[in-house]
């Protein structure tokens, strides 16, 4: 039987050299993870954001015309070739949540083009957005919500904690499911 010589001039990795490599694979990848929490809490401000933005917006144009964008049933104002006229009975319902957002771009309170019949602004998540008249379950009282689809459960979690009591399915804010890790709330809805 053979012995195993072993060669002196081999050339091999050291610990030292090992515990280097460790520790750099471990910085990239706490990096790397600290990026995807910086961009996801991003997205969160942005959601609030958002609703502020809407929210101003929508007052503003009440406040201009005396009716709900979307709502509103002259094609006179706002100003432009606004075709979208509603039932002017102060609740944004149905098919007016459209309106909403044409009636908004053509008064220059939000920026975008929307035909009134099918588009609405994307959410930071990919969802939509949309101010509408609704009574989400638990929520106070029937009122205009701006309404999030597709929202992380942690964003929306984090939100109604921030903002409001912390629970799904009361308040101001409200999902439309409980808010489990990894999962995805279908309808968010924060009041006006």
């Amino acid at each position: 039987m053979k012995k195993l010589r072993l060669n002196r001039n081999q050339k091999g990795f050291t610990l030292v050299e090992i515990a280097i490599v460790m520790v750099i694979i471990g910085l990239l990848i706490g990096g790397i993870l600290k990026g995807q929490e910086m961009i996801n809490n991003a997205k969160v401000k942005r959601v609030v954001k958002q609703a502020d933005e809407m929210r101003a917006a929508v007052m503003t144009f009440y406040d201009k015309y005396g009716q709900y964008p979307g709502d509103e049933n002259s094609t006179l104002f706002p100003p432009g070739t606004d075709t979208t006229t509603g039932n002017n009975n102060g609740q944004i319902a149905g098919a007016e949540v459209f309106g909403v957002m044409s009636d908004l771009a053509l008064a220059n309170l939000i920026s975008g083009t929307y035909n009134g019949t099918s588009q609405l602004p994307s959410n930071a998540f990919g969802g939509t957005t949309q101010v509408a008249w609704v009574d989400p379950p638990g929520a106070v009282v029937a009122r205009h919500f701006i309404q999030y689809t597709n929202l992380p459960a942690e964003a929306c979690q984090e939100i109604d904690v921030k903002y409001d009591d912390g629970v799904f399915s009361t308040g101001t804010i409200v999902g439309s499911l409980a808010y489990t890790a990894g999962t995805t709330i279908a309808n968010f809805f924060i009041a006006f």
